[in-house]
């Protein structure tokens, strides 16, 4: 017999209330009525989002700086609607102290709308407006649902839609989330930097398409690395002001209906005071409404920071791979047993997980490109997905370079030893020779050295082609590193040249 699949019931999580409490009240919305957890800050509609889209698991509080985001954006719609007269000053003081309470860490845990939710937002739009509204009601002495006397909708939603309070509070939690990547790559970029000035005088074989190339010192290769880092930082770092413009008081779709026409400007005010962002409301609320530009452009620019952060992590696990049988020319911290099999097997788990880490944002951008080609006409619904794709890859790419520095490249050692044996061995360092003696003779001689035990610098001199003293004067670290660089045009040398290098010229 086939075995039957059984089918799981669609549950439904009540997060934000005590185990065993099975006390509850009841609330109406348009669709009906509905029990809601006794004790629970949000309302009926956060129950609604919480039984329609039990599909992540995940529930918006896992961005602490998006429910601070929305905190501040309800805090400057209070205080700017009272400061126009649209709102009463004694709920707008209540409002802006629940958003005070949420600044610094309180009731995240009532923030239970999962962060895949159909439409564009308004499910975590309405969790913000009930908590704040049934803490402002437990705080003035009223019920929980006592919404007479300090409405959701009516006061904490005054003059706003979801469709401009989500874009600006996500536009705001990516500003504060990239800040924090932002100081997570100086630092990392830091400990590159170190270790360069640290490996500064290790020479090694550089390679090209995994093959021998000619020599440069250890101490390049990691300060390319840090190079590349500020490349990203600087990248990123122009995304910010992109989303300081944000679309508060447009509205529904950016005529700014049911908003007092002093509004916009009072809020976006407010608000910058309250985020110490540089925020400007957008000349064009209907195009700022619909247009996801500025998510596509954040993506990409994370893709390319996560790449590239990738192809060093590549690099490091190339370098430190053996130990015995592979480069084996750095060494990483050993984080952890690497085999259940092999005893000993250490493997370079860190850059593994970063690697991992850029595979998703890269995926992540993907994503975001369908998601904003899919929106239509006045507004894009599929931000809430927008919203998780960015923010997870911002905090990934965040931790991922933190673990990188603290757990990696802070301890990474040289095998100055194997390094400087490569290089005496290297076949590569004739390149250095080859303005000397022609291209077709360098090559004669790496053939050969390939071929028997003899190295370059002793065949040149057997070949009588140089002195000793002047082949170690060409193949010095300084020069083969180009930190002595040879800048003028060279021809093929002449007896009277190899005199200038110092030393009689060897005579054939």
């Amino acid at each position: 017999m086939t075995p039957q699949r059984r089918e799981r019931p669609l549950s439904v999580d009540v997060p934000g209330e005590p185990a065993g409490s099975g006390a509850t009240r009841i609330e109406t919305d348009s669709l009906g009525s509905m029990q809601v957890p006794a004790g629970a800050y949000w309302g009926i509609h956060t129950a609604r989002a919480l039984e329609n889209f039990p599909i992540s698991r995940r529930p918006v509080s896992v961005y602490p700086d998006f429910v601070r985001a929305f905190a501040m954006v309800k805090q400057a719609a209070a205080r700017a609607n009272a400061e126009i007269g649209v709102l009463d000053a004694a709920k707008a003081r209540l409002i802006d102290e629940v958003c005070s309470e949420i600044l610094d860490g309180h009731l995240h845990d009532q923030f239970v709308v999962g962060v895949i939710q159909g439409g564009a937002g308004t499910s975590t739009n309405l969790n913000a407006n009930e908590v704040i509204a049934n803490r402002g009601l437990e705080k003035s002495g009223h019920a929980f649902g006592a919404y007479s006397f300090l409405h959701p909708l009516d006061d904490v939603n005054r003059s706003q839609s979801t469709n401009d309070t989500y874009p600006t509070a996500l536009k705001i939690a990516l500003s504060l989330s990239l800040l924090g990547l932002l100081d997570e790559l100086e630092e990392l970029r830091g400990s590159f930097r170190a270790k360069a000035d640290e490996f500064a005088g290790v020479l090694k074989i550089g390679r090209t398409q995994l093959q021998d190339a000619v020599p440069m010192t250890l101490g390049q290769e990691f300060h390319g690395f840090s190079t590349t880092l500020g490349e990203d930082h600087a990248r990123l770092s122009e995304t910010l002001p992109l989303l300081a413009e944000i679309n508060l008081g447009a509205t529904a779709i950016g005529t700014g209906i049911t908003a007092d026409p002093h509004y916009a400007p009072a809020v976006c005010r407010h608000l910058r005071d309250i985020s110490g962002l540089p925020l400007v409301t957008a000349s064009d609320l209907i195009e700022a409404t619909s247009d996801a530009g500025v998510f596509m452009t954040l993506s990409g620019t994370l893709k390319r920071s996560a790449i590239k952060l990738s192809k060093i992590c590549n690099d490091l696990r190339l370098l430190s791979s053996g130990p015995q049988a592979g480069f084996g020319e750095i060494n990483l911290p050993a984080r952890q047993a690497g085999s259940s099999i092999m005893p000993g097997k250490v493997n370079p788990v860190i850059p593994e997980a970063v690697n991992q880490v850029a595979f998703a944002i890269a995926g992540a951008d993907v994503t975001v490109t369908m998601a904003a080609e899919a929106g239509q006409l006045q507004l894009n619904a599929f931000e809430p997905v927008i919203a998780h794709c960015l923010l997870q890859s911002v905090v990934w790419l965040r931790n991922a370079a933190r673990t990188l520095r603290v757990h990696c490249i802070d301890g990474i050692t040289a095998n100055s030893e194997r390094l400087s044996a490569q290089v005496d061995s290297s076949v590569g360092v004739v390149t250095a020779l080859a303005p000397y003696i022609g291209y077709a003779e360098a090559s004669q001689l790496a053939k050969t050295a390939l071929t028997s035990s003899s190295t370059i610098a002793e065949l040149v001199v057997q070949n009588g082609l140089m002195t000793r003293e002047q082949v170690l004067k060409l193949l010095s670290r300084d020069r083969l590193a180009g930190i002595e660089p040879v800048t003028a045009a060279l021809a093929v040398i002449t007896p009277d040249m190899l005199g200038d290098l110092g030393g009689d010229a060897p005579h054939s």
